[in-house]
């Protein structure tokens, strides 16, 4: 068969598929990396605990690997209170085993006196978050999904949406057409459903670049984290599972864009040296570094995630700079504040109709109010701690320092940052 007469065919069975009725789905959610794999499953077990049978669609153009990049080679670090959500989920339980301890996290200043710790034993837990590897992560999340009624469109791929009175319509690469009251767009800061509609995006640009590797150390990591603020902007060093016996860290280091193109080109001694000496020695001695890669580092948010029968959730709505480790957990509580509309909704319309409308005004209006404090006030903290501590501007240099001394100093005080860490409304 000539490659003319694969594409012909292919576009012979998009038209048939055209052809056919619409699918017709309550929720549609495109984009199925951390946010949109992890609310496609919250809805299934919110289905089958209140018995209001959903029908839910994910699309996605890559199952989790080194092409996926949501599930890519990077790590991320969940925050405590996003593990509880995950747990109320029903989602942990199977993620648990993936999961390396955060039990103590030391923070310092390069080059200057403010550093302080926070202990998870201070604060009488187990530990302050754990450190999952992203592709492992995805591989169990898929298939949950696999195994799910949830209708899987992978790979498939968003190439148009159409707005209509009582739903939005979607058609696929391979001419699937789908008919959803709700989309949830989690498909990333590039997001296809944004584009569609045209809908803003504001962005910051910190001048800077992610360099993210793994990292092997000589000595054990005792499940501590390390964030060290440079003047080039912050470097993170997460616990990891040891692979074959040695001692691993993740590294997601920042840096202005030419040193960031250096270093990740330089030799493998080369760059553990430089990484040495940006960091000191307290988790040891840097013996390898596995492949490295890098992306700009923005704030990007949509000021109103919101559109006709349409939420945006996890990058989708807003991406965050890395300096304090919450990206998704600030994606978590989008979805869990949408399941929790969804809910709501179930509970109410349902009991007098047939069937509740989860793509009404009401539904995309609650969730915009119910996120309106959170996505502002976390936003505001991280571009303060990247201005703050990204710069050697003298004033701002003592103040921080001073800051960081106040917290080893005065333990109460640990108590907001600890907070903001661990993803709780409150700490007893």
């Amino acid at each position: 068969m000539t490659a003319d007469t694969k594409t012909n065919n292919m576009t012979t069975d998009a038209l048939a598929r055209q052809t056919q009725a619409p699918n017709l789905v309550d929720v549609a959610i495109v984009g199925g990396a951390m946010a949109g794999a992890t609310l496609a499953l919250g809805l299934r077990a919110l289905s089958e605990k209140l018995k209001r049978p959903l029908k839910i669609a994910l699309i996605e153009a890559h199952k989790p690997g080194s092409e996926h990049p949501g599930f890519d080679a990077r790590s991320i670090a969940i925050a405590h209170g996003s593990i509880f959500e995950l747990k109320r989920l029903g989602l942990w339980s199977k993620l648990a085993h993936l999961g390396t301890p955060i039990e103590n996290i030391h923070i310092s200043d390069r080059g200057h006196f403010g550093m302080t710790e926070l202990n998870a034993e201070d604060f009488h837990l187990q530990n302050l978050g754990q450190v999952v590897e992203l592709e492992r992560v995805g591989q169990v999340l898929f298939k949950q999904l696999e195994a799910s009624d949830i209708q899987l469109h992978c790979p498939g791929r968003l190439t148009h949406v159409e707005a209509q009175a009582d739903c939005q319509l979607l058609t696929l690469n391979d001419g699937t057409q789908i008919k959803t009251a709700l989309l949830v767009a989690a498909d990333g800061v590039n997001s296809r459903v944004r584009q569609a509609f045209n809908l803003p995006l504001e962005q910051m640009d910190f001048a800077q670049v992610a360099l993210v590797a793994n990292v092997e150390t000589d000595k054990p990591h005792d499940n501590w984290a390390f964030e060290r603020f440079t003047n080039t902007g912050p470097l993170a060093v997460l616990p990891m599972a040891p692979l074959k016996g040695n001692s691993r860290v993740s590294l997601v280091w920042a840096l202005n864009p030419s040193e960031a193109k250096r270093l990740q080109s330089a030799a493998k001694d080369d760059f553990l040296s430089e990484l040495q000496k940006a960091f000191g020695f307290r988790a040891g001695r840097f013996t390898h570094v596995g492949e490295r890669f890098s992306y700009p580092l923005l704030l990007s948010h949509m000021p109103r995630p919101i559109y006709h029968r349409t939420v945006f959730i996890g990058n989708a709505a807003q991406t965050l700079h890395p300096i304090a480790g919450q990206g998704f957990n600030l994606g978590l509580r989008d979805l869990v504040s949408l399941l929790d509309v969804i809910k709501q909704t179930l509970l109410t319309e349902g009991s007098s109709k047939e069937v509740a409308d989860l793509g009404s005004a009401n539904v995309t209006h609650n969730y915009l109010k119910s996120r309106e404090k959170d996505r502002n006030t976390t936003m505001t903290n991280i571009e303060f701690l990247v201005r703050g501590f990204s710069n050697d501007y003298w004033p701002l240099v003592a103040g921080r320092s001073l800051g960081l001394r106040l917290l080893s100093w005065v333990p109460p005080l640990k108590a907001p940052v600890a907070r903001t860490a661990m993803g709780w409304k409150s700490l007893s």
